[in-house]
């Protein structure tokens, strides 16, 4: 007599309303692909939860059986933190509700959504937070990492405008976290990345903003225009977003064709303030140096977080460094353009987030994301199509990141780390490691939760 060896998803099925997909299925090879294609993995198992009682039931079938679970939302994770090998992936993406109560201006997102689900709904209504400047990303890995974006010095970070969070737990626990109840959780998702669950639905605080005057301005690369834009930004009203940008020039009809493909720099505007200033807006970016190109408009809020979503289609290649920054000192003013000027390709835009104003509100222990008194993050990616391309080109930010560091605060961005960052860990949460740790330990003393940029228990 014989019998059968078990499959993973063996008492699985019965307890599921999503699906499962496994090696051999007609739609494996298109179900385990993530954003940044230098990772190729072959999990054991893929499953695509409909409800909070789905993820409870794949959380228990990765700790019982002792596998890696990776847990995906939009799958943007450069580290491809989304995916593994010979393990689970527990795959968000068909958990995409969302309620908007316009009264309370709260927002109830489930944890499969991308910010293009969450402006869409919200502006229906005239309201919106911050949220990811690529519309693909997902609500859940740029929330938990602490959430920069186009009204961050408004409305302050995605993890700010948190009013509670459905985490399920390591243990398959379901709880509700808010400053009240479980707040210690509630504190730790707030920039302490996956490490401590799986948030099924977020709740966030909305604004009244429907219109905005967005869009790029292009000038030359040159270390006067980012010392002016440091100034301007220095003394700007809290409701002027104003992104920067170095990279090559983009083939838009807005740029003239001599400059597309030559280094540059720019700055996307996001003035959410009165329309009657929208002028003095435009004046006052466009004095930053000599306009090349630009398209600034008034437009539908949810618009400006679309504007490089063509730049960046899921299946490139990626590789990516962070650093934050007090003022943008002139060291790093240096950097930006001697690494600028060699940029290897349209794709790879280095990002400068000014995250002051109502990012400075915040006590640099009240949330896990401490980095409270960094005015800039600044985030460093060679983005090729090939593999070769972008493995040939981690020299180059490297190099990039080694000239930024005399000039930056230790850390970084968690969203910004890659793979070979995991000695960074305990300088990206600074003071708040230790805090993290111990919740860590007492909330997930196994290390479930490990594919992340980890803080071990």
């Amino acid at each position: 007599m014989t019998t059968s060896t078990p499959t993973l998803d063996q008492g699985l099925t019965d307890r599921l309303h999503g699906d499962i997909v496994e090696p051999g299925d007609p739609d494996y090879d298109e179900a385990r692909k993530v954003f940044n294609a230098m990772h190729d993995r072959r999990p054991a198992i893929i499953v695509r939860p409909a409800d909070a009682g789905d993820v409870i039931a794949t959380v228990d079938l990765a700790r019982d059986r002792g596998l890696p679970l990776a847990v995906r939302g939009g799958s943007h994770s450069v580290p491809g933190h989304g995916t593994c090998d010979d393990g689970v992936v527990l795959d968000l993406g068909r958990m995409r509700g969302i309620r908007v109560d316009p009264e309370k201006r709260t927002a109830w997102v489930e944890g499969g959504c991308t910010w293009a689900d969450v402006d869409h709904a919200t502006h229906a209504f005239g309201l919106a937070t911050t949220g990811g400047v690529v519309s693909t990303t997902g609500v859940g890995g740029l929330t938990t990492g602490g959430g920069m974006g186009h009204l961050a010095r408004r409305c302050g970070l995605a993890c700010d405008n948190l009013v509670s969070v459905d985490l399920v737990t390591a243990d398959g626990s379901f709880v509700t976290c808010t400053d009240e109840q479980n707040s210690d959780l509630m504190w730790a998702v707030r920039g302490g990345g996956g490490n401590f669950g799986v948030v099924t639905s977020f709740a966030f605080r909305l604004h009244p903003i429907a219109d905005i005057l967005g869009g790029p301005t292009f000038f030359p690369l040159d270390g006067d225009v980012i010392r002016r834009y440091r100034e301007l930004v220095a003394e700007a009203d809290d409701r002027l977003g104003a992104v920067f940008v170095v990279g090559l020039g983009p083939p838009v009809p807005f740029l003239p064709e001599r400059w597309h493909g030559r280094p540059m720099c720019g700055v996307v505007t996001c003035w959410s303030g009165p329309q009657d200033e929208d002028d003095e807006i435009r004046d006052r970016v466009a004095a930053l140096g000599p306009v090349l190109g630009r398209h600034v408009e008034r437009m539908p809020y949810p618009v400006i977080n679309t504007l490089f979503d063509e730049l960046v289609p899921a299946g490139l290649y990626h590789y990516w460094k962070g650093a934050f920054t007090q003022g943008l000192p002139n060291g790093a003013v240096d950097a930006l353009v001697e690494y600028g000027a060699d940029t290897p390709s349209i794709q790879s835009v280095t990002v400068v987030f000014p995250i002051d104003g109502a990012c400075h509100r915040v006590g640099p222990e009240e949330t896990a994301f401490s980095y409270r008194d960094a005015d800039y993050s600044i985030a460093l990616s060679p983005t090729l199509t090939t593999r070769e391309d972008c493995e040939a080109q981690k020299d180059w930010v490297r190099a990039f990141d080694r000239a930024l560091a005399p000039h930056s605060m230790g850390g970084g961005y968690v969203n910004f780390m890659d793979s070979d960052d995991r000695d960074r860990v305990q300088a990206n949460y600074r003071t708040n490691y230790g805090r993290l740790r111990e919740l860590k330990r007492r909330h997930d003393p196994g290390n479930l939760f490990r594919l992340n940029h980890n803080i071990a228990p």
